[in-house]
């Protein structure tokens, strides 16, 4: 005959085998609570992980339709994300809508200043301003947006479109070149054309004072730059070196310096020579005019504080 036995749980040995009380379900409430505190307070409260992911991926096979080139690289990384949702790509999507937002305020604050500077009461402003071509002006503006490297450069923009349209000294061909012109050189290249300005002749020794540079080895990166600044501007037209001219503005030949026999050959020419000087070409001259003066404002605003 079999017997059964019965074992009370209660006493076997092991983790899983020992009588479990009864379930406190307000305990357990309460605990998830605090735990849930606990980890919010740790830092800033960041969005929801499913909800960014989902956004995150909508964007990138968004652009992935918009350039078929790139979509199959993006469909990949999209795909990936969906596996592996990261907190740092949601803090690199916080990082570029807040990026996109600077620069919508920093347009937006351009074109205010652009139109408080103008007198619209002017009836050939009015119509300049609201013509196709100033307009196009405008769009290439915004659209190769170079304000947010600096201050200076969004001031140049907005002069030059304040200028563009109060003012009819460049063409429009010309007021591109400008623009162009903010978007390729460095704000130690707008230096070197404000030194030059009015001063015919300067010598970039002088220049090189003029703008608070210190003293510089020949054989250092900031001589190098130095050179690379005057070749970048000579070789746009803005600045050449200065050349005496006639009565109907030809310009005049030098007279050639030769050297004596056996004085060994030339020296070379140093980045801080104070022989040679700089002037501004006509293109230089008119961008002055359209990108470093400002017009005054014809109206006082205050933007909205955040």
């Amino acid at each position: 005959m079999s017997t059964r036995i019965h074992v009370p749980i209660g006493r076997i040995t092991g983790s899983r085998a020992h009588a479990r009380e009864p379930v406190n379900n307000e305990l357990i409430q309460q605990g998830e609570k605090d735990m849930n505190k606990d980890e919010t307070s740790c830092g800033p409260e960041l969005p929801n992980a499913g909800k960014t992911a989902k956004i995150s991926r909508g964007a990138l096979q968004v652009v992935g339709g918009v350039i078929p080139f790139a979509g199959g690289v993006l469909s990949a990384i999209a795909g990936a994300w969906s596996e592996s949702e990261q907190e740092r790509v949601n803090r690199f999507f916080e990082h570029w809508v807040r990026m996109l937002q600077d620069e919508i305020k920093e347009k937006e604050q351009t074109i205010i200043e652009v139109m408080a500077r103008l007198d619209l009461q002017d009836e050939a402003i009015a119509e300049r301003v609201e013509s196709k071509e100033f307009q196009s002006l405008v769009k290439k503006t915004f659209r190769e947006w170079s304000g947010a490297e600096s201050e200076d450069k969004r001031k140049f923009i907005r002069n030059i479109l304040a200028n563009a349209a109060a003012t009819q000294v460049s063409s429009d061909d010309v007021v591109r070149l400008y623009i162009d012109w903010i978007n390729v050189y460095s704000e130690m290249h707008f230096q070197v054309i404000a030194a030059i300005y009015n001063s015919d002749g300067i010598t970039r020794g002088a220049i090189w004072k003029k703008i608070g540079k210190g003293p510089a080895r020949e054989d250092s990166a900031d001589a190098d730059l130095y050179k690379l600044l005057f070749r970048d501007l000579s070789t746009g037209g803005i600045i050449r070196q200065h050349r005496e001219t006639d009565r109907f503005g030809n310009f005049i030949s030098k007279t050639p310096q030769r050297s004596p026999k056996g004085s060994g050959p030339k020296p070379v020419v140093s980045a801080f020579d104070t022989e040679e000087g700089y002037e501004l070409t006509a293109l230089g001259q008119q961008f002055v005019h359209y990108a470093m003066t400002d017009l005054p404002p014809k109206i006082e605003f205050a933007p909205h504080a955040d």
